[in-house]
């Protein structure tokens, strides 16, 4: 989280919406799901496009909305753009495209 997002002044007041999204997680089963990863998933995805007057209620809103399907595709999307795919030559790929 190297990045500053323009809603992080936001963090500690929406900290009880957050982890009460994470106890749901939980319940779910969802137990590797961190409350730091979550706002990753936030200022990266749901929050990319930021907006200048945007208010507490509505940044609430959008965290006790999320699903867990909403999160686990953001994180699965995530992984496979940093995963290293490499082949021994051209015909691995090629058959791999068929």
């Amino acid at each position: 989280m190297g990045n500053v997002h323009a809603y992080d002044y936001f963090r500690t007041e929406v900290k009880p919406a957050l982890v009460s999204k994470l106890e749901e997680f939980h319940l779910l089963g969802y137990d590797s799901i961190t409350e730091d990863g979550l706002w990753d998933f936030f200022t990266k995805k749901k929050w990319k496009k930021t907006k200048a007057d945007i208010h507490l209620y509505e940044i609430i809103d959008d965290i006790l909305a999320v699903k867990v399907s909403d999160y686990i595709s953001f994180t699965t999307i995530e992984s496979l753009k940093t995963a290293e795919f490499s082949f021994r030559d051209e015909n691995e790929l090629k058959e791999l495209l068929k």
